[in-house]
């Protein structure tokens, strides 16, 4: 089976579900940035060595794909396996909180390779966060039902990205990588 179709070469896509939409759609705009995310948690694994934490990514790759597909799919709701995850994210990231010196300032995104790529994943799920916002507000205002998105997809990539804050720091944490404190000039 090749890997090419040539079906894509004049800028529309197929949704799962047989739709062609441009490839500048909101939509393909959004599984663009859950597959961006995707691909730099694995990046990220190349430098985590703690072993829950690698578990952890790995079934977030999991989760995240699920979500890109669902995202794909302009009917498929709910996207139920994410459900319980935030607040799994919760109590992971309170655990590692506890492991962690208090945060009193803003700190610099940075430190170790570990944590450097694990703030960058931050930001990339943040973005993929805004566009999918953006994506779910044009659902209310189309009868259409295209741009319809599970709205736990928000909530789960919410917490995402505070628990991959909370790991960037651990990490650096387990490194001995000093956090910088940002200081106003």
């Amino acid at each position: 089976m090749a890997i090419y179709t040539r079906k894509g070469d004049r800028g529309k896509t197929s949704l799962f579900d047989g739709t062609k939409v441009s490839k500048s759609s909101l939509r393909i705009e959004a599984v663009g940035h859950i597959d961006e995310l995707n691909t730099l948690i694995g990046v990220c694994l190349l430098y985590i060595k703690d072993k829950s934490i690698r578990s952890e990514l790995e079934k977030i790759q999991n989760d995240l794909f699920e979500i890109g597909g669902a995202l794909a799919f302009p009917h498929k709701m709910p996207v139920e396996t994410v459900y319980k995850r935030p607040k799994q994210f919760e109590e992971l990231i309170d655990a590692l909180t506890k492991k962690l010196p208090p945060l009193n300032n803003f700190i610099l995104p940075g430190g170790g390779e570990a944590g450097a790529f694990l703030h960058l994943a931050r930001t990339v799920c943040r973005r993929a966060e805004r566009q999918i916002a953006g994506l779910s507000k044009k659902a209310h205002s189309t009868s259409s039902g295209q741009e319809k998105i599970d709205p736990e997809i928000l909530v789960y990539l919410n917490r995402l990205s505070d628990l991959l804050f909370t790991m960037a720091r651990f990490a650096n944490h387990k490194e001995r990588k000093k956090e910088k404190i940002w200081r106003k000039r």
